[in-house]
This record gives structure tokens, C-alpha cells and sequence, in this order.
């Protein structure tokens, strides 16, 4: 099991563990495997837990100089900020 929280503009929004998700990371893994290589450095997305979007009382959404950080036990953190996209 391994805590993972999420912060936004450094309030934590979400914090939940390994152990909530639906599928565990070695079945999620087996699942891909068995249509497609996975290399080393691939990314595998798996969702998110409650807390997000519209989903909020009030809703919360991401804006331009928003900063999302997801950190995960024993691996580290994660900081992305929020920019608009040009069209």
C-alpha cells in the first residue's frame, strides 16, 4: 500500500492509498501487457479518486498559474502548473 494525495494551489484536495483503487497496480499492468510492450519509461494512467471537478461542493476547476502537485509514498512528488492552451 502507498499514500497518495493530491495538492492544488497547495490545499490538499485528495489523499487516498493504493489499497482503494478498483484494480491493483500488478493487475493493471498484466491487463496492458497482454496487448502491447511495455518500455521502460512508459506511463500508466489509472484514474483519480474522489475530490475533483464538478464533483465538489463547490465545484473546483484548474485555471492558468494553478499549480496541481501529486505525491506518492515512498517515490516523491509531482508538480505541474497549469497553463493555458494556445490556440
Amino acid at each position: 500500500m502507498l499514500q497518495i494525495s493530491t495538492a492544488f494551489n497547495g490545499e490538499v484536495v485528495q489523499d487516498w492509498n493504493t489499497n482503494d483503487m478498483i484494480f491493483d497496480v500488478p493487475r493493471i499492468i498484466e491487463f496492458l501487457s497482454g496487448s502491447t510492450t511495455l518500455l521502460p519509461g512508459a506511463v500508466i494512467l489509472t484514474g483519480t479518486p474522489h475530490g475533483i471537478g464538478a464533483a465538489r461542493k463547490p465545484p473546483l476547476f484548474m485555471k492558468s498559474g494553478d499549480i496541481v502537485t501529486i505525491t506518492i509514498e515512498k517515490i516523491g512528488a509531482l508538480m505541474n502548473p497549469v497553463v493555458e492552451e494556445l490556440t
